[in-house]
C-alpha cells in the first residue's frame, strides 16, 4: 500500500530569513527570502499598504539548514546560497517573470542528511562576494570562490578544504576585510583531550577559540590564520563594517557579555548585556543573545541585538582611526523572541518569530536620547551587571503581522463550534504569548463598508466614466422595480445626472467605447454618450430582453423566445444591430463574451448556456458570424457562464482561454476552450453548494479571477503559479462586481440580503483564517466535551512561577528593601520602590512572563467556551506541580456525570542527573491526579479530589466506565470515590 500526503497548510515556522535585492529590477525595494523548513519563499513589503505579500513559494524537497545572500563585486542583484540536507550547496537567482527561483549551481560535497560531519548547518560569505565558506557542527568546512565567466554569468570554483579533526563549531561569519584575501571567523571548541579523560577535567580545562581563515586568492588555498582561546563561551559571532567602511573585526556574542575583537593591536572592548531592573528572573540565570541584525549606510552603521527574553539593544562602535575605543549599548525595544531579524533599507524590522506570529515593525526612531544607555568606558567589573527599565514600544510601530502555528502542541478536529463545518481547535506558541486558535476553511475577508439599502436589491455592478480612469465611477444597483447609481468617492452617494433609467430594473450596464455607458433593461438598450445624449434600441413588441452580455465594444442580448441580437460599435461611437439574428430552439439562461485578445478589437467568441442544459460557444468572426462552433452537453440547466483567460507564466505565447459554467444544481464546470477552433475540451468539476452557482469576474494581483456564490461564496484565483478555489469566510452573498477606488485597489463591491458590502481578499494562498484566544502559559493538552461546545485546555511551563508566587516573590523583595533603609530620607525613597515593585506588573505577553529556576512549574486547567473562546473555569496548580496529561472520564457509578481527570509531575527535573539527592534544594518526585466534575451545561468545573501517585502520571484514559493511569512502568485502575480515586487493579 502506498499513502499520498497531501498537505492541508504549508509550513508557518520560518527559520531563517535574509534581506536583499533579489529581483534585480532597477526600482525593486528590499525583499526578504525566508526558509520554512521545506520551503523557500520570497516576501516583499507593499510600502502603500504596510502589508507583507509573498510573491513566491517554492517547496525545494529537502530541509533548509542555512540561507546566505550575496552579491558579486559591482553587482546589482543578490544571489542566493541554500545549506540544506541534501550533502550539495546551491546558488539560486530569483526570477521575476515566472516568479520562481531558478538554480544556478549545484554542487555536491556529502552524503544527505542532517548529519554532525557534513557541512550545511553554516554559511559565511566574504562581504564582497569573493567567496563563500559552508560548514558542519564538526570537523567540516569548505570554502567556494565566486567568479564570473566571460558573459558575465556567476561561475563557483571546485570546494578548497579547511577541515580540523575534533572540533566543533559553534558559529561561523565572513570578515570585513575591504579586497584583501577573504577571511572568516569561527567558534571552535577542540574535544580531542576531553575525549581522553574519563575524569572530565580536560573538558573543563579546555577553552572555547575564536579561529581566523584566511583564504589565499593566489595561492588558491585556506590556512588557518589564528586561533584566540575565548574566557566566556559565545555562541554567536557578528561581522564589523571593514574597508572604508568600518574598523572590521568581530562581536563575539557570550553568557552575560558581547565583547569586540580584532587582529592586531586591538585590545578587546567587552560590555555586559543588561539585565531588566527589579525583575523576578532567576538570579543565576546567564542571559544569552539569541538573534542579531546589522544595518549600514555610507556614513554609519550599528547593530541590533535580542537577548533571549525579547529585548533588543543597538549596538555602535566609537573608533580613533582604525582602532575601536569604546562600544555602547542601548536599549531599544522588545519583541518577541526571533529565529531572525532583518533589517530593511526603507526603514523596516521584519521579525522571524522562534514562536507565534511573525511581525513587521516599521523603524520609527533610532532609540536616541533615553537613560539606558551602557559602555564598555564605565568600567564595569567582572561579574558587575548593567539594569535597565523595560518600556512599551517608542522606537518601532507595528505594522503586519504573519500567523504562525509555530509550536502547535495539540490540536482537535470537528464541528464543536456548531457552524455545520469542522473547524481545526489548535495549541500554540509557548509562555505569555501562547494561544489557542481557531482555524476555518475559507479566505479571510477584510470589510470596508457595509450599507442598508431601501430594498432587497437583485444585481449590483461598478462601470467607469471614461477609458483614461483609473478608479471605477458608479455603483449600479438594480431592484425589483428601479434601479439606484451611486458615485464613488471619498464617500459613496447617489448620482443624479448618470444618464441611467432610474424607473426599471437593469439587466446589464457597462462603459463601452473611450467615455460612454450603455444600460441594458427588459425593454431595450439605453446608450448613454459623454455629452449626455441618449439613444435607445427598443425591444420588438410583446419580447423582452432577458439576458445580455456586454464589454467595450459589444453587446450581445438574449429575447425571450431564444432569440440572439447581436449589436457592434463602429469608428463613430455608433451602436449598430447586425443584420441577423440566431434564433435557438431553448430559451437563453445565460451568456458571455471571451476577453479580447491582444492587438484586436473584438472578442472572439461567445458562450451562451440554453434551458435545455446544453452550453454552445458562437462565432464572432466577420466571415462565419453567430456562427455555432462547439457544444457542451451538461446534467441540468446552467446558471451563469464566464469565459476567463489566462496568461502563459513567462507572460510568452497565446494566453489559455477557460470557460467556466455554473450550475443550478450547486456545480462548477471549468473547461478549457480551443482559441482557434472553439473547441471544448478538458473539463473539471467541483460541488460548491446547494444553491445554483453564480460566477462574477473580479481582479485578484492584477489578473482576473472569479468569485463564485452559491449557498457558501467561493474565490477562484491563480496565485503563486497555480489555480486555488477556496471558500470565503463571510456572509453569503448573492451578487458582487469588482470595485476599484482611491482608498480600495482590488475590492469587490457585494450585495447580501438588504446590504451592499464593499469587501477585500488580503490573505492569498493560505487554506484558513484564523480567530486567536490568549493563553497565559504553554497550552499542552486539549479535550473536547462530549455534549457542549466547550473544550479543557491544560497549560504548563517549566522554569515558571504560579501568579501566587509572583506576588510572595514581589512582597519580599519589597520587603527587603524598606529593610534596608537606615534613615528617614532612605526609608522615604524606599517606600516608593516598594510600593513601586508591588505594583507594578509587566505586560507579560510583550515582555515575557519571569524564568524561574530550573525544577520549577507552573500549570493552570482552563474551560474554555468553543464559541467565544471566553474562560468560564480556570483553577491553578500549586507551585512545582505540572500538569502533563488530560481525559474526561464518564465512571460507571456515575453514568450521567463528567469527570475531568488531570495527571500530573510533582517536583520533576528535567535532568535528574544534575541534581543528588544529599542537595539541598533535592525534594522527592511524585504525581497525582485532579479530579473535577464538569457540569452538564459546560459552564463551569469543580473540584472533587487530588490522588497522589508514586510517580509523575504520564496518560490517562476512559476505560469501561473506569479510568487508566500509566505513571512509570506502572499501569494502574481507578474507581471515583468519596475523598480520592480508588485503586482497583495494577499491572506491572
Amino acid at each position: 500500500m502506498h499513502l499520498y500526503n497531501l498537505t492541508l497548510q504549508g509550513q508557518t515556522a520560518i527559520n531563517q530569513a535574509i534581506q536583499g535585492n533579489f529581483s534585480g529590477l532597477p526600482k525593486s525595494q528590499q525583499e526578504i527570502v525566508v526558509g520554512r523548513g521545506s520551503a523557500l519563499e520570497l516576501l516583499q513589503l507593499d510600502t502603500v499598504t504596510g502589508k507583507i505579500k509573498v510573491m513566491c513559494h517554492q517547496d525545494i524537497f529537502g530541509i533548509v539548514r542555512s540561507l546566505l545572500a550575496f552579491r558579486l563585486t559591482a553587482g546589482t542583484r543578490d544571489f542566493i546560497a541554500v545549506g540544506s540536507d541534501s550533502g550539495r550547496i546551491v546558488i539560486l537567482q530569483y526570477n521575476p517573470e515566472k516568479t520562481c527561483f531558478e538554480r544556478l549551481h549545484q554542487e555536491t560535497f556529502g552524503k544527505t542528511g542532517c548529519r554532525r560531519i557534513v557541512p550545511g548547518h553554516y554559511l559565511a560569505g566574504d562581504p564582497r562576494g569573493r567567496a563563500l565558506m559552508i560548514g558542519a557542527v564538526e570537523r567540516q568546512k569548505l570554502v567556494y570562490i565566486m567568479n564570473r565567466d566571460a558573459e558575465a554569468h556567476l561561475t563557483i570554483s571546485s570546494p578548497l578544504e579547511a577541515h580540523k579533526q575534533h572540533t566543533l563549531c559553534y558559529a561561523m561569519v565572513g570578515i570585513d576585510v575591504g579586497f584583501e584575501n577573504p577571511t572568516f571567523a569561527c567558534l571552535e571548541f577542540d574535544y580531542e583531550d576531553a575525549d581522553n579523560d574519563p575524569t572530565g577535567e580536560a573538558a573543563k580545562r579546555t577553552q572555547q577559540t575564536l579561529t581566523f581563515y584566511e583564504l589565499d586568492l593566489g595561492l588558491n588555498h585556506v590556512v588557518r590564520k589564528y586561533a584566540e582561546p575565548l574566557t566566556d563561551p559565545g555562541n554567536l559571532l557578528i561581522a564589523v563594517p571593514g574597508g572604508n567602511e568600518g574598523p572590521s573585526g568581530v562581536i563575539v556574542c557570550c553568557e552575560n557579555y558581547i565583547v569586540y575583537k580584532n587582529l592586531g593591536d586591538q585590545p578587546d572592548i567587552r560590555c555586559p548585556i543588561p539585565r531588566r531592573r527589579n525583575e523576578l528572573d532567576d538570579a543565576d540565570r546567564t542571559m544569552l543573545i539569541i538573534a542579531t541584525a546589522t544595518h549600514k549606510t555610507k556614513n554609519m552603521f550599528f547593530f541590533l541585538i535580542q537577548a533571549e527574553n525579547g529585548d533588543i539593544f543597538k549596538v555602535t562602535l566609537e573608533t580613533d582611526e582604525d582602532l575601536v575605543t569604546e562600544m555602547k549599548l542601548k536599549y531599544f525595544d522588545t519583541v518577541p523572541p526571533a529565529n531572525a531579524l532583518c533589517i530593511l533599507k526603507a526603514g523596516f524590522l521584519f521579525v522571524a518569530a522562534e514562536f507565534g506570529n511573525h511581525e513587521l515593525y516599521q523603524i520609527a526612531s533610532l532609540g536616541e536620547g533615553g537613560d539606558d544607555e551602557f559602555s564598555s568606558a564605565m568600567g564595569f567589573g567582572e561579574n558587575d551587571a548593567a539594569f535597565f527599565e523595560p518600556h512599551e514600544l517608542r522606537s518601532l510601530i507595528p505594522i503586519d503581522s504573519m500567523d504562525s502555528l509555530s509550536p502547535l502542541t495539540d490540536a482537535v478536529i470537528g464541528d464543536i463550534a456548531r457552524e455545520d463545518a469542522a473547524q481545526l481547535f489548535t495549541l500554540v506558541g509557548r509562555g505569555a504569548r501562547s494561544h489557542m486558535k481557531v482555524l476555518r476553511n475559507g479566505l479571510e475577508i477584510s470589510e470596508m463598508a457595509v450599507s442598508d439599502l431601501p430594498g432587497n436589491p437583485n444585481a449590483v455592478w461598478t462601470v467607469k466614466k471614461n477609458i483614461e480612469d483609473q478608479y471605477d465611477s458608479y455603483i449600479v444597483v438594480s431592484f425589483v422595480n428601479a434601479t439606484l447609481t451611486l458615485t464613488i468617492g471619498d464617500t459613496v452617494e447617489e448620482a443624479s445626472d448618470s444618464g441611467f433609467l432610474p424607473t426599471t430594473p437593469t439587466i446589464g450596464c457597462s462603459m463601452i467605447g473611450d467615455d460612454s455607458l450603455v444600460q441594458i433593461y427588459s425593454e431595450g438598450i439605453r446608450h448613454i454618450r459623454a455629452d449626455k445624449r441618449i439613444n435607445e434600441w427598443k425591444a420588438p413588441p410583446r419580447r423582452q430582453i432577458v439576458k445580455c452580455a456586454v464589454n467595450r465594444r459589444q453587446v450581445a442580448v438574449a429575447l425571450s423566445g431564444g432569440e440572439l441580437v447581436y449589436f457592434e460599435l463602429d469608428l463613430n461611437g455608433t451602436l449598430n444591430e447586425f443584420t441577423e439574428r440566431k434564433l435557438f430552439n431553448a430559451d437563453i439562461a445565460c451568456m458571455t463574451f471571451s476577453e479580447i485578445s491582444e492587438g484586436e478589437l473584438n472578442s472572439r467568441f461567445l458562450a451562451l448556456g440554453t434551458v435545455d442544459n446544453a452550453v454552445r460557444i458562437i462565432s464572432l468572426d466577420p466571415n462565419d458570424m453567430l456562427m455555432p462552433l462547439s457544444t457542451q452537453n451538461l446534467p441540468c440547466p446552467p446558471e451563469s457562464i464566464l469565459l476567463i483567460d489566462t496568461p502563459n507564466e513567462d507572460g510568452k505565447g497565446v494566453a489559455s482561454v477557460h470557460l467556466n459554467i455554473g450550475l443550478q444544481n450547486g456545480c462548477l464546470f471549468r473547461n478549457t476552450v480551443d482559441n482557434v477552433t472553439g473547441a471544448i475540451m478538458d473539463t473539471r468539476t467541483r460541488y460548491l453548494g446547494t444553491r445554483p452557482v453564480k460566477l462574477f469576474k473580479v481582479q485578484v494581483q492584477g489578473r482576473s479571477a472569479i468569485l463564485c456564490t452559491s449557498s457558501r461564496s467561493w474565490l477562484l484565483y491563480h496565485f503563486q503559479r497555480r489555480f486555488h478555489l477556496t471558500p470565503l469566510s463571510y456572509a453569503n452573498l448573492e451578487y458582487a462586481a469588482s470595485f476599484c477606488s482611491n482608498q480600495c485597489a482590488e475590492g469587490v463591491v457585494a450585495i447580501s440580503a438588504s446590504t451592499l458590502r464593499i469587501i477585500a481578499a488580503e490573505k492569498l494562498g493560505v487554506a484558513f483564517n484564523v480567530q486567536s484566544f490568549e493563553h497565559k502559559m504553554t497550552p499542552r493538552r486539549i479535550a473536547v466535551h462530549p455534549t457542549m461546545p466547550c473544550l479543557v485546555v491544560i497549560e504548563t511551563d517549566h522554569a515558571a512561577y504560579t501568579e501566587v508566587t509572583k506576588g510572595l516573590k514581589r512582597n519580599q523583595m519589597a520587603q527587603d528593601v524598606e529593610e534596608m533603609a537606615s534613615d528617614e530620607t532612605e526609608a522615604a525613597l524606599a517606600r516608593e520602590i516598594a510600593t513601586n515593585l508591588r505594583e507594578r506588573k509587566l505586560d507579560e505577553r510583550v515582555f515575557g512572563a519571569p524564568r524561574a529556576g530550573y525544577g520549577k512549574w507552573a500549570s493552570a486547567i482552563s474551560l474554555v467556551s468553543a464559541i467565544t473562546g471566553e474562560k468560564h473555569s480556570h483553577f491553578e496548580l500549586p507551585q512545582n506541580e505540572n500538569a502533563k496529561c488530560l481525559a474526561l472520564v464518564q465512571f460507571s457509578k456515575h453514568p450521567d456525570a463528567v469527570m475531568v481527570l488531570v495527571g500530573c509531575g510533582v517536583n520533576e527535573i528535567l535532568n535528574s542527573s544534575e541534581v543528588e539527592p544529599s542537595d539541598s534544594n533535592y525534594r522527592p518526585v511524585r504525581g497525582c491526579v485532579y479530579t473535577f466534575h464538569l457540569s452538564p451545561n459546560g459552564d463551569r468545573f469543580d473540584f472533587l479530589h487530588r490522588t497522589e501517585t508514586p510517580l509523575p502520571v504520564g496518560a490517562i484514559h476512559d476505560f469501561r466506565g473506569m479510568a487508566l493511569v500509566g505513571f512509570g512502568k506502572f499501569l494502574r485502575m481507578y474507581d471515583i470515590g468519596q475523598k480520592k480515586l480508588l485503586a482497583k487493579c495494577e499491572n506491572k
